[in-house]
């Protein structure tokens, strides 16, 4: 007889990532050359919304730049916020999901360009996403029980063990 057993636990029920990309603009005092970007201090998090999965998070920038006819340097720093809404297919519902939110690719600067006194800078960043809920499993439960392995005594290994310590090696050599 086949006997069937339901277990619930938790499981992945949909995961995705997405690639995202925003512009941005600050305002320089004479900048000549864009000598690097960094975006650092990345964090965020996720909520739910109906079907909607709903990221707010946040990152420095600091852009080191020329100026003045690249006779001097300076850094302008900026803290950045984002709010993305991503559509994901929820393929089982259930209203006690938790969102677990990854950075799969940390938030970097693309592109900058100067336009007079402007610096325009490109973000991307890629987020990976996972929606974690309760299923049930069903498995076949064998009621058979399973045969009963044979324990031996110390002193029955020990002898086991000298009796294979005393075959000879040349036993066919030596019955010639």
């Amino acid at each position: 007889m086949t006997n069937y057993k339901e277990i619930v636990t938790k499981a992945i029920i949909s995961k995705g990532k997405r690639l995202f990309t925003s512009s941005h603009t600050v305002l320089a005092d004479h900048p000549s050359t864009i000598l690097g970007c960094w975006v650092i201090n990345h964090n965020f998090h996720g909520s739910r919304n109906q079907d909607e999965i709903i990221i707010d998070g946040e990152y420095d920038v600091n852009i080191w730049y020329s100026s003045f006819d690249d006779s001097k340097t300076d850094v302008i720093r900026q803290h950045d916020t984002y709010h993305e809404i991503v559509h994901m297919k929820n393929r089982d519902s259930n209203q006690n999901e938790e969102i677990i939110v990854r950075s799969l690719k940390q938030p970097n600067c693309v592109k900058i360009d100067i336009d007079q006194d402007k610096i325009h800078y490109t973000i991307e960043k890629e987020l990976g996403i996972e929606l974690v809920g309760d299923i049930k499993v069903k498995v076949e439960a064998n009621l058979e029980e399973d045969p009963w392995d044979e324990i031996m005594e110390e002193e029955q290994i020990n002898q086991n063990t000298e009796e294979i310590n005393q075959v000879k090696e040349n036993f066919i050599e030596d019955t010639l």
